[in-house]
């Protein structure tokens, strides 16, 4: 097990807690074999307090990995992390772990951590998974409204649906499975086109250097719109909204709403 607050044992150095639990034969070798793989092989003589964070998470990552584990929990791993080592770290635990083949489950209320780090992901909410499979499918096709918004940004727009397709505000919305009736439809801001108009008004803008976000407003319904790049409109410009996306999930109109 990794744990959230690393748990090394302060009097001891890099290699002695890596060696923690080992015998001392085996010991001899592993640490030295589980250093290197972390890139922490120049600091085995180190003690904890004189480490980064993203030291010590490689030395807990190193002593996790020694005794040959068949399986690793990581629980919260990298919330100790600022941003840019956060990144960093899991970028090179994820490799890590795909070249050792140890089977991992990762802990986090990280929508993109668990979908850098994941081949598969389990949605849960009070302590029930209610959704588990690819990050892409569980992105593009949520099993709940609340899904659709807890793993990521997500419009959930009331429409009339008809088969294949639902008459929605941002105008007709294919559909990924046939649906007849009232109902909530998923929509993803990125998937939302803005053009000069009248239907909506842009009433807040966002840029974030690679991409802008928009909050929409049609009357009762506010949309977030993203689109990558520099933003084209500017708050208090009158816009047209119109879908531009993949076949959608629709959901029944008394269906729990997205939280």
């Amino acid at each position: 097990m990794v744990f959230q607050d690393w748990a090394l044992f302060p009097h001891l150095t890099v290699a002695q807690n890596v060696a923690f639990g080992l015998d001392d034969d085996e010991a001899t070798t592993r640490v030295d074999e589980v250093l290197e793989m972390v890139g922490m092989t120049g600091l085995r003589d180190r003690y904890p307090d004189s480490l980064s964070g993203g030291q010590m998470q490689r030395v807990a990552l190193a002593r996790a990995l020694a005794p040959h584990p068949r399986l690793l929990l990581f629980d919260e791993p990298f919330s100790n992390l600022d941003t840019r080592m956060r990144i960093k770290v899991r970028s090179d635990i994820a490799a890590l772990m795909r070249e050792v083949g140890i089977t991992s489950v990762f802990v986090t209320h990280d929508q993109e951590e668990a979908f850098v780090l994941g081949d598969r992901v389990s949605v849960m909410r009070d302590g029930v998974i209610v959704q588990s499979g690819t990050p892409a499918e569980i992105y593009h096709y949520p099993a709940t409204p609340w899904v659709a918004s807890f793993v990521g940004d997500a419009n959930v727009l009331v429409g009339a649906a008809t088969g294949r397709q639902a008459e929605t505000p941002v105008g007709v919305v294919a559909l990924a499975e046939p649906f007849h009736g009232p109902c909530r439809v998923v929509v993803r801001p990125e998937h939302l086109v803005l053009e000069s108009g009248y239907d909506a008004l842009i009433t807040a803008t966002e840029f974030y250097g690679h991409d802008t976000s928009h909050r929409v407003t049609m009357g009762d319904v506010t949309l977030q719109v993203r689109s990558i790049g520099a933003p084209r409109f500017a708050v208090g410009d009158r816009v047209s909204v119109s879908y531009r996306g993949p076949a959608a999930v629709a959901f029944p109109l008394d269906s729990e709403a997205a939280a």
